[in-house]
């Protein structure tokens, strides 16, 4: 596959990410699980990620959960839905995206780089779960459950993040509050018809926007932002 032109920014080298992913994935598949349909639509309508978003979800999905059902023994069946749900959220993603510096790889649009799609947590996401799909069929299902494995870790490594997940608007005050930063407020935007409507929340601590979230309610873009937020501001100062 001939790599597409017209990005307004170069990806970096993508040996650089196959050595932070840890693995060698075909470089056709790699370009596709980068190219954002954005991309793909204003380039003569090239082949996107979407499909292999679709596989690698199911992938994501396998892999932690058997991984939480096989080390945690004592744990009851609604408990271990809660972490699962807590590993693979969109914002879960988006986090493992940031940590692996996905996003400056990710061939986007022009209209997309405009309004700063390479920090959007959906389109993050699904780079993400693309990636993963890709590391599928490229090395098989083995490698991929690996590269699952890899990418969690630093998730679970904090606790915390469990409760968080289930309750992150109460989980974000209790942590401004604690910081002595005050309440979060959030600010909700939408768009696209009545039938196909989108939310975008930012949520606020003091003065600074501290994340966004989508969805396809007011209380799930909130609920995304607040989860955001949370991670963003429970993580130690260097």
């Amino acid at each position: 596959m001939a790599r597409p032109t017209g990005d307004a920014v170069v990806p970096p080298d993508r040996a650089e990410l196959s050595a932070t992913l840890g693995v060698e994935i075909d470089a056709e598949l790699l370009q596709l699980a980068l190219t954002h349909r954005s991309y793909a639509y204003e380039n003569g309508g090239l082949a996107h990620n979407e499909r292999l978003e679709f596989l690698g979800d199911s992938i994501l999905g396998q892999a932690v959960t058997v991984m939480l059902y096989t080390e945690n023994p004592d744990l009851d069946e609604g408990e271990l839905a809660k972490r699962r749900a807590s590993l693979v959220s969109s914002v879960a993603l988006a986090e493992i995206a940031v940590g692996i510096g996905l996003g400056a790889h990710i061939l986007l649009g022009k209209g997309e780089l405009l309004t700063g799609g390479r920090e959007k947590s959906s389109i993050l996401a699904d780079c993400v779960e693309a990636v993963i799909g890709a590391t599928y069929l490229s090395r098989g299902p083995d490698v991929a459950t690996a590269l699952v494995l890899r990418l969690v870790a630093p998730l679970l490594a904090d606790p915390e993040r469990f409760g968080a997940a289930m309750d992150p608007k109460t989980s974000l005050q209790e942590l401004s509050t604690r910081l002595g930063k005050g309440l979060p407020r959030y600010a909700v935007t939408d768009s696209g018809p009545d039938h196909l409507k989108r939310f975008h929340a930012t949520v606020m601590v003091g003065d600074n926007a501290v994340a966004t979230g989508d969805g396809s309610s007011k209380k799930q873009a909130e609920m995304a932002a607040a989860l955001a937020a949370w991670a963003v501001m429970q993580r130690p100062k260097r």
